[in-house]
């Protein structure tokens, strides 16, 4: 079974890493959006357009995703669906969502959720860096290799 890669990439700033990595191992990417977005020309490289909606874009990524397969999101509950298929899932800061940490995450997630809805100030995440970048391209070479070793094929 061949190694795909989705990115959730309405907001998803480490689109370009993607291509990079994707490109040298000869894996196909689905750039899944529900705005218009450019995507490099490339056999490989699929912009997806979904309708514009809340979950639109998740529902398409969770129900391809599976366990020769990696997703690019922030999204924690597009996260755990995935998680759950058996993906590899990473966020665009290289941390990696797995079985044992998804469940904390998305507790937390809801917490803020419901701080935020009752008034309080939480403040947002702190910015994207180049470490950020660089943590990133790091955990997705690797999630690659791993899923290679595990049998699953690139290009």
């Amino acid at each position: 079974m061949a190694i795909q890669i989705y990115v959730d990439a309405d907001a998803c700033p480490v689109k370009d890493e993607v291509y990079r990595v994707a490109g040298r191992n000869g894996l196909k990417v689905y750039v899944v959006t529900n705005s218009y977005m450019n995507v490099p020309r490339d056999p490989l490289i699929e912009r997806v357009a979904v309708p514009a909606g809340p979950d639109e874009a998740d529902d398409w990524i969770a129900e391809r995703a599976g366990a020769s397969d990696i997703v690019i999101t922030a999204d924690i509950p597009l996260a755990d669906r995935c998680v759950k298929a058996g993906a590899t899932v990473l966020s665009p800061k290289g941390k990696p969502f797995t079985e044992n940490s998804i469940g904390m995450q998305l507790a937390t997630r809801n917490l803020m959720t419901d701080l935020r809805s009752a008034g309080a100030m939480t403040g947002g995440p702190p910015p994207f860096d180049k470490r950020d970048r660089s943590a990133f391209l790091s955990a997705l070479n690797q999630a690659v290799v791993r899923l290679k070793r595990a049998g699953f094929s690139g290009g």
